[in-house]
């Protein structure tokens, strides 16, 4: 039997950062409305299967208040039953926890945070919009230790305006010092409707050169390998036995509940996406209405392409036998010539009953993907 998890967004945050394009908004307007009416959402979901993983996500969760988040939690395991070892994760942002709160956070069943970092360079940090400092992160995880974690994932960024070779080995220099036993490393994409965006489209926006970046990729490459955390997806490392397996289902085109405005839930085939907006989320679930403003049922081909796709983003790859037996397709035969071009390109390869990204493809992994979507 598959994995199978569970998505809460939370919307609110301190402020909108100037990258950011996920829905969410500055201040805590709606939330006990939000409150009521996700905790209704949580009680009219249910499964039979346990839940090997449940994920707070935002926005920023630990905009609620610490006693929201434990209630919020308790209600997830009176509805849905959870394997013993289930991953348990909540996204912080360093200016919104205490110790207190971090305690709390712990104690209520919480095993695992990813914390937003981005940078540990105050400059980039405020070119960002970010709330917080890189004494405030630092402090965050040695905090979170105190409190009682032990799996905790930091989130970087690179490609930043104004970022330099040395400013982002700075930063990994100290997020490695903290030894972490997760990291997120995205390069910045400049999202539509963003103030980046608007920035970008002034002429404004100071990003560092192609060759520049892929050189902060070789320099990421060489100094989290060392600190003995390896590459299991494009963007994450983790130390042995510490993959997001929330994640990981995600990538496998698993199967989740995904509850709260503007989440997304694929479960039976069936992919729905709820309403971006948070008064309208409450108005309906308050009425008795259907929150999902959209609904989409992949055929077994499509599905078939989508978790080629998608598991080539893990190094491991995806595997064939796996493939064939979920979906009766073979992927050497359905791909044929596109396939045997890319692996003489050595932009793919077959490793032990896997398909996967080559060192090379994983440095164009957008355009061998686009070959096979």
């Amino acid at each position: 039997m598959s994995d199978i998890g569970l998505y809460l967004h939370i919307p609110f945050c301190l402020k909108k950062c100037a990258y950011c394009s996920f829905y969410s908004l500055p201040g805590r307007q709606h939330l006990d409305r939000y409150l009521a009416a996700v905790a209704l959402q949580l009680r009219q979901s249910s499964s039979e299967r346990p839940l090997t993983s449940i994920f707070f996500g935002g926005g920023t969760p630990t905009m609620l208040p610490p006693e929201s988040l434990r209630h919020l939690l308790i209600e997830c395991r009176q509805q849905f039953s959870c394997t013993e070892d289930a991953e348990i994760s909540i996204e912080v942002n360093p200016a919104t926890v205490d110790l207190s709160a971090l305690k709390t956070i712990w104690q209520a069943g919480f095993n695992r945070l990813s914390i937003g970092a981005q940078s540990f360079q105050d400059n980039e940090l405020q070119q960002l919009g970010r709330p917080h400092t890189a004494a405030d992160a630092a402090q965050t995880v040695r905090l979170a230790r105190e409190a009682g974690f032990s799996n905790i994932g930091l989130d970087l960024m690179y490609g930043l305006p104004g970022q330099t070779l040395q400013t982002w080995q700075g930063t990994l220099a100290q997020a490695l010092a903290l030894a972490p036993q997760h990291l997120s490393i995205y390069e910045l994409t400049i999202e539509e409707g963003t103030p980046f965006a608007r920035q970008q489209e002034r002429g404004g926006l100071h990003l560092p050169d192609e060759d520049t970046v892929l050189r902060m990729l070789e320099i990421t490459q060489q100094m989290v390998s060392q600190a003995g955390l390896h590459r299991y997806e494009i963007s994450n490392y983790a130390q042995p036995g510490c993959e997001c397996r929330h994640n990981l289902n995600y990538w496998r085109n698993g199967e989740w509940f995904g509850l709260g405005p503007s989440a997304v839930s694929s479960i039976a085939g069936i992919r729905r996406t709820a309403v971006a907006d948070v008064a309208e989320f409450c108005r309906r679930m308050e009425s008795g209405q259907s929150v999902w403003q959209e609904e989409e049922r992949l055929e077994p081909e499509a599905s078939f392409r989508e978790s080629v796709v998608i598991g080539l983003r893990m190094t491991e790859g995806v595997s064939l036998t796996e493939l064939r037996r979920r979906f009766g397709i073979d992927a050497e035969a359905y791909y044929g010539a596109t396939l045997a071009r890319l692996i003489r390109l050595r932009m793919l390869e077959i490793t032990q009953g896997h398909l996967r990204l080559t060192a090379q493809g994983l440095l164009l992994a957008n355009t061998v993907m686009a070959e096979l979507v």
